[in-house]
């Protein structure tokens, strides 16, 4: 009996959930035939066999989640043992910083006495969620009645998972590690052509920022002390879905002119949405927009995800009194957040991206 385990599926990820099993316990096996799809954070990834062989015994059911390293199949003859295989490539060969780990929920440092534990428990709640209202940070059985009402009208409670799971995790460790600030500002956009656009105007937009500050296109490597300037601007698109949010990366927004940059962004939307999408084509960006406007809200504080130092937010496009030329008028405005992490780049820095930013939006050809 030899068994097969999770392999290594790149980006320093840790675990995936498995979505179907393409065989069955007594099956025949050959090289490279699909075994599973797993989902991570990044798309679902189907796992083929490592060599031929009768499967013996499978790991794991639909919905469970299984580490890096774990067992998946167990073979009874003709399959090698697992050497740690990388699904996909990295494509960048850039050695990541690792996840940075998160600080213990409140509840979890605060003083809590037996009996309070023990009413925590009656009431099946978590005492990470309680709120501590006691001397000195300590949680009261008055905090775990009041979280226990406060939960009873609310549904039941459902684990996150696939892109949801993955979201939180992610989110988690950039706050933890990045150190965010923003800038905000708005592009007069009345002159712009009908029909024009937006997302493509804004990759455009950001490739001319980036040339104008080259630090705010770059990854940091927290762990080394050390940046790296990128030429080649690859743009991480923000695109949300029913299950969570993905980001797919729009490669070389710079050279490509708007027809294909445009078919690129339809292409990757659509693989996205329906989960489709090649891993390697959520790799590598090198700065984030969130076109959030398209659903509504004006500024943002967003957040930056590591190894990259900025993410631009556009808002929601309205008429704005303002004035003009001594003038007062009524204008198409879009508004512009900027997050960075303060960390390696500066105010200065984030200030003359945003001024570039926004006078290449203004542009009317």
């Amino acid at each position: 009996m030899r068994q097969f385990t999770l392999p290594d599926l790149g980006e320093g990820l840790e675990e995936a959930e498995i979505v179907t099993w393409y065989v069955n316990e007594g099956d025949h096996v050959v090289t490279d035939q699909p075994l599973v799809s797993v989902e991570t954070d990044k798309a679902v990834v189907e796992i083929p066999a490592p060599s031929s062989g009768r499967i013996a015994r499978l790991f794991g059911t639909k919905g469970d989640i299984v580490k890096v390293g774990a067992p998946l199949v167990e073979f009874a003859e003709g399959a090698g043992q697992d050497t740690g295989t990388i699904v996909g490539e990295l494509g960048t060969g850039e050695q990541r910083p690792a996840p940075a780990t998160a600080s213990p929920p409140g509840g979890q440092g605060a003083q809590v006495f037996p009996a309070v534990r023990a009413l925590a428990r009656k009431l099946d709640v978590a005492l990470d969620l309680v709120e501590a209202t006691g001397p000195g940070g300590t949680i009261t059985r008055a905090d775990v009645e009041r979280a226990a009402k406060r939960m009873s009208h609310g549904g039941p409670a459902e684990p996150l998972r696939g892109l949801r799971r993955a979201m939180a995790q992610r989110m988690t460790a950039a706050h933890a590690e990045i150190v965010p600030a923003t800038v905000t500002d708005e592009a007069d956009i009345h002159e712009w052509r009908q029909g024009e656009d937006v997302t493509i105007r804004l990759a455009r937009a950001i490739a001319a920022a980036c040339k104008a500050e080259p630090a705010l296109n770059a990854w940091y490597h927290s762990g080394a002390g050390e940046r790296r300037l990128i030429e080649r601007i690859d743009l991480g698109i923000a695109v949300d879905t029913g299950g969570g949010l993905i980001v797919p990366v729009l490669r070389n927004v710079a050279e490509r002119t708007v027809s294909d940059l445009r078919a690129g962004l339809d292409r990757l939307r659509a693989d996205a949405i329906a989960r489709a999408i090649p891993p390697e084509e959520l790799r590598g960006a090198t700065i984030t927009l969130s076109n959030f406007g398209m659903i509504g809200g004006r500024f943002a504080n967003l957040i930056v995800v590591p190894p990259q130092t900025a993410i631009v937010g556009a808002g929601r496009i309205s008429e704005r009194v303002v004035a003009l030329r001594g003038q007062v008028a009524v204008r198409r405005t879009l508004p512009l957040s900027l997050t960075f992490d303060h960390r390696v780049v500066t105010g200065g820095e984030a200030a003359r991206f945003l001024v570039a930013l926004r006078s290449d939006i203004e542009r009317t050809s």
